[in-house]
C-alpha cells in the first residue's frame, strides 16, 4: 500500500493543486515540478474546482455499468452446487453449459473464489478436509485394474424411514416396528475399471464369499460386453475378498487377485470415491419411502454414471466413451 504522503497521493495532489491555483505558477510548470504530465496537473485543478478536497481522493475502477456481468439467479445455482452437490468448477459448469446458459469454466472457478468456497474444506461446518487423497495408481489400459470394494448402508423399512418422516417420529418408529425384527441392511457390490472408469453395481443381502464370486462372475460379463477383458483384481482385505474361494475364482478366469495393504483404503481410491458419489448423488440425496424405490434409482444413476455423467479423468466425458465397444446410451440387462 502507498503511504499516505507519497507524491501524487490525495496530499501530493492536493499540495500541486495549490502550487497552481494558490501560487499562480503555470500548470506546465507545475508538471515539470512534481514530474507528471500537464493533463494530469488539469484533471486534479478540474476535480478539485468541481469537488474540493474531496475530488482528489482515489476512485473505484469499477465501471458504472457492466452489461456482460453474470446473471445473480445463475450466480445462486452456482453457489447452490456448490454447497449441496459439492460439485467442482468443471462440473457445475458443464451443467449450466447443458441447460442452455451461456459462461465459461473460468467465470464459474471466479465466482466460487468471490463466494469463498472454492475449497473443499470451506463447505464443512467444522473446517475439515472433504478431500479423499488416495495413491495415485495408473491403470495402462482397460481391464488392467479392476477395483472390488462392498458398501454398506441400512436397508430402507416399507413407508420409509426417519429421512423421509423425521427422528424419533411415530411414523418412523411403526415403521421400523412393522415386520416385527430389525430392518437390517443392503450390501451395495461394486466394481469399476481403473482406466475407463466403467462401473457395475449390484445391491445384495449379504457379503458372504460365494455372494461375492456370484457379483464377480457378473460383473466380469458385465466388462466383456464393452470388450474389457479384466487382467487385475484390487481389493480391500474383508473377509469375502480374503477368502481363497474367491481368489481360486479369479485365477480360473484367467486374471490375478491383488490385496491392498491393511487399513489403507485410499490404496484403492477409486472405488471408494465411486462409493462417496453413491452417497452424495443418489443413496441420501432424497427420502425413500421403500428400499425397491432406492434400488431402482441406483440402477438409474449408474446407468446415468456410465453413459451420460461427464468424468474429469475421462476429458469430460462419459466413462463408456472411452470403453473399446461403444455401446448405445441405453440401459442394458446387466446395468
Amino acid at each position: 500500500m502507498t503511504h499516505a504522503n507519497a507524491p501524487l497521493t490525495p496530499t501530493g495532489r492536493l499540495r500541486m493543486v495549490h502550487r497552481h491555483l494558490n501560487d499562480g505558477i503555470p500548470q506546465a510548470h507545475v508538471a515539470a515540478e512534481f514530474r507528471v504530465a500537464r493533463p494530469t496537473v488539469a484533471t486534479w485543478v478540474a476535480r478539485y474546482r468541481a469537488e474540493g478536497e474531496a475530488g482528489l481522493q482515489d476512485r473505484s475502477c469499477r465501471p458504472r455499468r457492466s452489461p456482460a456481468q453474470l446473471d445473480p439467479t445463475l450466480v445462486t445455482q452456482i453457489l447452490t452446487l456448490r454447497r449441496e452437490c459439492k460439485w467442482s468448477a468443471r462440473r457445475i459448469h458443464h451443467h449450466l453449459v447443458s441447460e442452455g446458459h451461456q459462461l465459461c469454466l473460468r467465470t464459474v472457478g471466479r465466482w466460487l473464489h468471490r463466494l469463498d468456497i472454492s475449497r473443499l474444506p470451506d463447505l464443512a461446518p467444522t473446517g475439515e478436509d472433504l478431500r479423499q487423497r488416495p495413491q495415485k495408481i495408473t491403470a495402462r489400459a482397460p481391464g488392467h485394474m479392476v477395483h472390488l470394494d462392498v458398501k454398506k448402508i441400512g436397508r430402507i423399512p416399507d413407508g420409509g424411514g426417519w429421512r423421509a418422516h423425521g427422528r424419533d417420529s411415530e411414523n418412523a418408529r411403526a415403521a421400523k416396528r412393522g415386520t416385527g425384527r430389525r430392518v437390517g441392511y443392503t450390501y451395495l457390490h461394486s466394481a469399476i475399471d481403473g482406466y475407463t472408469r466403467l462401473a457395475y453395481t449390484e445391491a445384495l443381502e449379504d457379503e458372504r464369499t460365494v455372494t461375492t464370486i456370484g457379483f464377480f462372475c457378473r460383473a466380469r460379463a458385465f466388462f466383456a460386453a464393452h470388450g474389457i477383458r479384466i487382467d487385475r483384481v484390487v481389493t480391500d482385505n474383508g473377509n469375502n475378498y480374503r477368502a481363497a474361494d474367491f481368489t481360486a475364482k479369479v485365477v480360473s478366469l484367467g486374471g490375478r487377485h491383488h490385496r491392498i495393504r491393511p487399513y489403507t483404503p485410499r490404496h484403492n481410491g477409486k472405488i471408494e470415491r465411486y462409493n462417496r458419489l453413491m452417497v452424495d448423488e443418489v443413496l441420501y440425496a432424497r427420502p425413500y419411502t421403500s428400499e425397491t424405490a432406492r434400488r431402482e434409482a441406483l440402477a438409474v444413476w449408474v446407468n446415468h454414471y456410465n453413459y451420460h455423467r461427464p468424468h474429469t479423468s475421462c476429458g469430460n466425458a462419459p466413462p463408456a466413451s472411452l470403453v473399446p465397444a461403444r455401446v448405445n446410451n441405453v440401459m442394458t440387462s446387466y446395468t
